[in-house]
């Protein structure tokens, strides 16, 4: 399939799973477990080297992934992403907030795919559910229930909870869109007085959802079901049938009639799905994040979120009351309604408001506010502190450094002729805007052009050439009216800002300098019709 290598940690239960199916896809390199007997039979079943968990970091693989105990988890990811390998970790990342954070931020620093394995978020199934609810077909979600029940398998190091719940998690949170506000949980013991067997998990979303999950190992048959409940109608994921039969949608109705509710039903619609081994997609997807640099469906932030609902059941497993979810699954705000495409870095405590279109490849810095309706990328970088206000579009070629300032409904073009039937992405033209530049609403900035640090472009002005740092510009074609401060005040014949008292000289090259200690700060002594004037 590719020349992708990767070596699976763990050999037991689920990881020889692991191990054929990355065996299959023709990139298993060799196989890792501290048991020498279950690293043994994988050699020999499919004859690739066993080899000690520091000689697979000291190997050449591209991928480590592990399934090993989920205590070990944050060690051994810690140590692969320090070796610079990328990682595909089972459920879930970690057993602590502050271990998963750890994890998150050594990805982002070391530039290395790190991703969760929540199974069902690769289900064809699960994601027809998806596609089907984001289009609209069930209506405005109500309420999601999950039920995952089996005899065994029991074990001593995790309870049910952990054990089985977190497939159940991701797809709610993957469904609802958010974080819930309130979680309770309720569970008991039977096998062992410290290890909960059976637990129910009641969750409370912002806006209006409620879900439960009830799971348990100490159950007569298995069953794996997700049942949503919508408006409009209902859906029916159930895992344990054929796969003519896993997905049924009833556009069932209730209709209030005489002040009183009346149940609608219509005949339900079985779902058409192709048979194929989520296992296998989730492991393609791994191959795919590597080979193309994407971010994976269930990154490490997912991973996080998923935690977050573990320890809030947890803690109110312990002290039986509800328990509030701390909001801090990622490093930066996205409203439901905005898309961030697989490929991009959004930087910390970036906002990204309603109805947002991040394209791939781009990147956006810290503390940045993208307002509505704007649309970046792909390939766009920003710097920290940019502040894009409603309605822009910033294309590729648009690079734009710390501290700009794009103003309502402000335009960027990355070609000079365009013509709708004619090809011209080999003409893209750089556009660079430095530090500090403030763009007001409305005003178009053709490409090519170079903004100088500070300059300030005037609400519906039309630049076409390059603009001199600190320079105000206004007008169609715009040109300079005056200077302007490092502060946005407009300078006056004493050019002193009004506002900070910086001073400041225009030099014999017509160039705005800073006087520092009675001596000027000089600014490049030419302007061309290039966007490399400025370097």
């Amino acid at each position: 399939m590719s020349n992708i290598k990767i070596s699976v940690v763990g050999c037991g239960y689920w990881g020889k799973n692991l191990v054929r199916n990355f065996f299959d896809l023709g990139v298993l390199d060799s196989v890792c477990d501290s048991h020498s007997e279950l690293a043994d039979e994988m050699q020999k079943k499919y004859n690739v080297p066993s080899l000690s968990f520091d000689q697979v970091l000291q190997s050449d693989v591209d991928g480590v992934v592990i399934a090993a105990p989920a205590a070990q988890h944050f060690a051994l990811v810690k140590k692969a992403l320090l070796a610079g390998k990328n990682v595909f970790v089972e459920k879930p990342i970690s057993l602590r907030i502050e271990d998963a954070q750890n994890l998150h931020e050594l990805a982002i620093k070391s530039k290395k795919i790190l991703m969760v394995g929540h199974l069902l978020q690769y289900h064809p199934a699960f994601l027809k559910l998806k596609q089907l609810i984001s289009e609209g077909s069930l209506g405005k979600l109500q309420y999601l229930c999950s039920n995952r029940l089996n005899l065994g398998k029991f074990r001593n190091e995790e309870n049910i909870l952990w054990s089985f719940a977190p497939h159940d998690i991701s797809m709610i949170l993957g469904l609802a869109g958010s974080l819930p506000d309130k979680v309770y949980a309720t569970g008991s013991c039977h096998l062992n007085p410290n290890i909960h067997d059976v637990t129910t998990t009641h969750m409370t979303f912002k806006n209006g959802i409620h879900a439960h999950i009830f799971v348990s190992w100490l159950h007569p048959f298995k069953e794996q079901k997700l049942v949503v409940i919508g408006e409009r109608g209902m859906a029916v994921f159930d895992d344990s049938l054929s796969w003519n039969d896993k997905l049924t949608i009833y556009p069932n109705q209730i209709n209030w009639v005489d002040g009183f509710p009346q149940p609608s039903k219509s005949e339900a619609t079985k779902i058409n799905l192709v048979s194929s081994e989520p296992l296998k997609i989730e492991c393609e997807h791994f191959i795919d994040c590597i080979q193309n640099k994407i971010v994976p469906r269930t990154d490490s932030s997912e991973g996080i979120r998923v935690l977050q609902v573990l320890e809030a059941a947890q803690k109110s497993l312990k002290t039986q009351s509800a328990t509030n979810v701390i909001n801090e699954d990622l490093p930066f705000y996205k409203h439901e309604s905005a898309l961030i495409d697989d490929g991009c870095e959004i930087g910390n405590d970036t906002k990204i408001w309603h109805f947002s279109h991040i394209l791939k490849g781009s990147k956006l810095g810290n503390h940045c506010v993208i307002g509505q309706n704007v649309m970046i990328g792909p390939d766009v970088t920003i710097g920290n502190k940019c502040k894009i206000q409603n309605n822009v579009s910033l294309y590729k070629g648009v690079i734009l450094e710390d501290g700009v300032f794009c103003g309502p409904s402000c335009v960027f073009t990355n070609v000079h002729n365009p013509r709708a039937e004619i090809e011209r992405k080999d003409e893209f033209r750089l556009t660079y805007v430095e530090r500090g530049v403030t763009i007001g609403a409305n005003a178009t900035i053709v490409c090519g052009v170079r903004l100088g640090a500070y300059c300030f472009v005037g609400a519906g002005a039309v630049v076409t050439k390059n603009i001199k740092p600190h320079a105000l510009v206004v007008g169609n074609a715009a040109k300079q009216i005056g200077w302007m401060s490092h502060a946005g005040e407009k300078l006056g014949d004493d050019l002193i800002c009004p506002k900070e008292g910086r001073r400041y000289s225009v030099n014999h090259k017509g160039y705005l300098e800073e006087i520092i200690n009675n001596e000027s700060i000089s600014k490049p002594d030419t302007q061309s019709n290039t966007v490399d004037s400025f370097h």
